[in-house]
């Protein structure tokens, strides 16, 4: 194989390979001789058909298999002996026509990671925002969990429903022309009154009913409904009322906890204080990683790949565009992401730039992702495929350095970041969560590298909270307690489907679990080209 360098500007590179024909039919008669003892043939005993006639029969294929082998055999080779390391997939094509028999030439284009300078960690001063847990906030998480597992009473006879209170019912649901449609018939449905459950107008139509009532409401079924032949279309439903209930007093103590199937209440005293110091404790790093980070991005700037930070840019960019289509206004909060275009482009290179700088720091360092841990990723991330593909998904993740790769950094990362916390001079200072929330979506302490401040009151300045995710520095979003968790389900209701403000739709088929890592990772997140994951199985 010969290779010709064509291009070296900056961190693009291009080489031409000449792959002889000799290289190419020798690959083809090792195969031909490994095939042989299988061939089987008319007229000839098993494993005794010529090779020619093998070659007349398969060369076509042999040959493409054999140049197949030899570009990937030498894209390897020139990576290896130039030393590259890629920062994305190289680009590998085959230059005009390729004729059985002959020599075949191929373009390889990459571009390669830039030489990070010695990274400065010295000197790194941090300041640790914290919120103690007080009895007011576990009094204020108590009562959100009373509220929403109210002890419903039934109510006097003659009680008129009002907002608040829930309402048993029967009904059959009718088109315009008094016809019943599928689907719209049930029987003890039960409803909140203003929860916003039932589609628009159907609730506030209760209003007044009494135990015995029966009614008829008229509706009109939102023009967006998930049942096409009801979207827009006018409908009546006739009620009659099993049961009005009002809300009782929910006590909290010891029987409330043993409902969310805990011992008593001091165990839900300390799980709900656990979990709101995790979240606590989750915001206080976000905070301490982002001003980590602008230290870092201030302190060192070198060239970084082009199709690094395009790819970078393009994730962001997909999900704030998905996330403007869900906009009370769609078109005009597109409107205004595209007038920040060229910002979120910079906090796009910011973020490889960060990446690769993470990166250097824990090679430098010894940070390492053990293979017990790595064996834990992929577990977890296989989890998310239907049984007959996770196999599929392990051996792929092993077989592919950069989808390895991409589960490998968000850990990473934060090994890194721990490193330096442990490095840094950190000191404290408590504040309330109003406090430290404001901090983190502040401009200072997270912006592209140059801090902007008002000098007239020396307050920072706020960010739009799109622009504030887009640079959030990967950390996941705290969770609710399990406790409220269970107290927020819908309660137990028959409803029939139709009835619903938003129909139950099946579960989406779940994202691949080899995503790009948020924020500044140490990896190139492109995505390999060879193989493909497997297929997941979508949820029934």
């Amino acid at each position: 194989m010969q290779t010709v360098e064509t291009l070296n500007e900056g961190l693009k590179r291009a080489y031409t390979l000449k792959i002889t024909a000799k290289d190419i039919d020798s690959k083809v008669d090792a195969e031909v001789k490994r095939v042989a003892p299988q061939v089987r043939m008319p007229g000839f005993r098993p494993g005794k058909v010529p090779t020619n006639l093998i070659r007349k029969m398969h060369g076509e294929a042999l040959a493409q298999d054999a140049l197949n082998s030899s570009i990937q055999e030498g894209v390897q080779k020139l990576i290896a002996e130039h030393k590259l390391r890629p920062a994305m997939q190289p680009s590998v094509s085959l230059e005009g026509e390729y004729a059985a028999g002959g020599d075949a030439e191929v373009k390889v284009e990459l571009e390669v990671l830039p030489d990070v300078p010695a990274p400065s960690i010295d000197g790194l001063k941090l300041e640790r925002l914290t919120v103690p847990v007080t009895d007011e906030q576990l009094d204020e998480q108590l009562q959100q969990l009373a509220s929403g597992q109210k002890a419903w009473e039934d109510a006097p006879a003659k009680h008129k429903a009002a907002t608040g209170d829930q309402v048993t019912m029967d009904f059959v649901g009718k088109t315009a022309d008094g016809v019943a449609f599928e689907g719209g018939t049930g029987e003890g449905m039960s409803v909140e009154i203003g929860s916003g459950r039932l589609i628009p107008g159907f609730e506030d139509q209760l209003v007044g009913v009494k135990t015995g009532d029966e009614k008829q409401i008229s509706v009109t079924f939102p023009e967006d409904y998930g049942a096409k032949d009801l979207a827009g279309q006018p409908a009546t439903f006739d009620l009659k009322i099993t049961a009005v209930k009002t809300a009782g007093e929910t006590k909290i103590d010891d029987d409330f906890a043993k409902q969310l199937g805990l011992q008593d209440l001091e165990q839900l005293k300390g799980l709900l204080k656990g979990q709101i110091e995790q979240q606590l404790n989750g915001l206080t790093r976000t905070y301490m990683k982002r001003k980590l980070l602008d230290q870092l991005a201030a302190g060192h700037d070198f060239p970084v790949p082009p199709s690094m930070v395009d790819a970078e840019f393009q994730q962001i960019w997909h999900q704030l565009q998905h996330e403007a289509e869900h906009e009370a206004d769609p078109a005009a909060a597109k409107a205004e992401l595209e007038a920040e275009r060229d910002d979120y482009f910079k906090i796009a290179e910011r973020r490889v730039r960060l990446g690769l700088l993470l990166s250097e720091i824990g090679t430098a360092n010894g940070v390492e992702v053990t293979q017990q841990e790595m064996n834990r990723l992929i577990a977890q991330a296989a989890s998310q495929y239907g049984p007959e593909d996770r196999q599929r998904f392990i051996q792929y993740v092993q077989q592919e350095p950069m989808a390895a790769a991409q589960l490998r950094a968000p850990l990473f990362e934060d090994k890194v970041v721990d490193f330096l916390f442990e490095k840094a001079e950190i000191s404290d200072r408590e504040v309330t969560r109003e406090e430290l929330e404001a901090a983190i979506e502040s401009d200072e302490g997270f912006d592209t590298g140059t801090h902007h401040h008002d000098h007239d009151n020396h307050k920072p300045r706020k960010k739009g909270a799109a622009k504030a995710k887009a640079e959030d520095a990967g950390e996941a979003p705290a969770k609710k307690p399990a406790a409220k968790k269970k107290a927020e389900k819908a309660e137990a209701a028959p409803a029939e489907e139709l009835v619903e403000a938003e129909p139950v739709k099946k579960a989406a088929t779940k994202k691949a679990p080899a995503k790009k890592a948020e924020a500044a990772e140490g990896e190139a997140p492109a995505k390999p080209a060879a193989k493909k994951a497997p297929a997941k199985k979508k949820a029934d």
